[in-house]
């Protein structure tokens, strides 16, 4: 039942934004003023679209925002994610409460959050059925993260809901930095030593063109050899396997303890093993991050689309998913809405 694209990518993960709020105006994505938000479905309208895309072959879903912790809810919303099982289903008719999603494995549900308000919730996403969580720090100094973050109060509050996600068993927790030129790229061999004292797994994103003020260049991208770089001169790392639709290269020190991961979208696309779409606040459909256009689901629902009219669109949208991105390129075109507007 799993669907594929014309290139034949098997589409097994699936990105779901609940937001497009957040309470963090991170430098490498927000201006800093308060702009339009699109606005947040229910969360019935979310889980609907998530079991006909379990029904089509996905295995994997990711909760994000925005901040999704930041919708009342959340927690309920994961526990009914946990219930839907990733085999053939049979698909059920107009206002249906639920497509039976039959099968003997659970999904794989992760969430992005960028920790402030983690703490207080890391056991009861994990009790509602969270296998994993993964949080977005880009310094390990309180005064740099303040001033990348544009949040005076967050640092701690980020390390604690590290802590408790360790402690609910949400592991490994991987901690995400966006590398960028300028404001944190000394960081490296900081966030070494954390990912080995805090038993974390530390993932680097070179900076994407994603951002609100559209002030990306090639200068601003910190590469994957720069950082492997950096990054030798504290200890040694050796690669280790990955399956090829991951999007991080893997790396351990090499003395065995804890664990680096480099996403590398400019300098070492990853775009002939995507395994991904993912789904925008609003309820759209984004093939690629880097799209040029969207494709409108909740639109299809709102005009009372059947459960198997939902999947046939799924399916022809999928088909048309771009081969790659083209950062870099002379015929790039940035994305249609940044990641202010879709949720991350």
């Amino acid at each position: 039942m799993t669907v594929s694209d014309k290139f034949g990518r098997p589409i097994t993960d699936l990105r779901i934004s609940i937001t497009d709020r957040c309470n963090y105006k991170c430098v490498y994505c927000r201006t800093g003023n308060e702009g339009a938000s699109y606005g947040d479905l229910p969360f019935a309208d979310y889980l609907r679209m998530a079991r006909v895309l379990v029904s089509l072959g996905i295995t994997k879903i990711r909760i994000t925002g925005g901040e999704p912790l930041l919708r009342s809810g959340v927690v309920d919303f994961i526990r009914q994610l946990a219930k839907l099982r990733p085999a053939p289903a049979a698909i059920g008719n107009p206002g249906a409460e639920a497509i039976p999603v039959h099968g003997s494995e659970s999904l794989d549900i992760a969430l992005t959050t960028n920790g402030h308000l983690l703490a207080g919730m890391a056991q009861s996403l994990k009790e509602a059925g969270l296998n994993r969580v993964t949080v977005s720090m880009d310094a390990v100094d309180p005064e740099r993260f303040a001033r990348i973050t544009r949040v005076a109060n967050g640092y701690e509050n980020v390390l604690a809901g590290i802590a408790a996600s360790r402690r609910a068993g949400l592991g490994p927790v991987k901690v995400n930095c966006v590398l960028m030129r300028g404001f944190n790229e000394d960081q490296v061999v900081a966030f070494g030593k954390f990912a080995r004292e805090q038993d974390v797994v530390v993932r680097f994103i070179e900076f994407m063109p994603l951002e609100e003020g559209r002030t990306w260049s090639p200068d601003t991208v910190v590469p994957l050899e720069e950082i492997l770089r950096r990054m030798a001169q504290y200890r040694r790392l050796v690669e280790i396997p990955h399956a090829p639709s991951e999007t991080a290269r893997r790396y351990r020190f090499d003395d065995g303890v804890g664990e680096i991961g480099i996403i590398a979208p400019v300098s070492h696309p990853f775009c002939g093993h995507c395994s991904r779409i993912r789904i925008t606040s609003d309820g759209k459909i984004r093939t690629c991050l880097f799209s040029v256009w969207d494709h409108d689901l909740y639109g299809q629902m709102r005009r009372g689309a059947s459960d198997e009219d939902l999947a046939e669109f799924v399916r022809g949208v999928v088909e048309k998913k771009e081969e790659r991105h083209h950062i870099g390129e002379p015929d790039f075109v940035p994305a249609s809405r940044t990641m202010v507007h879709i949720g991350g």
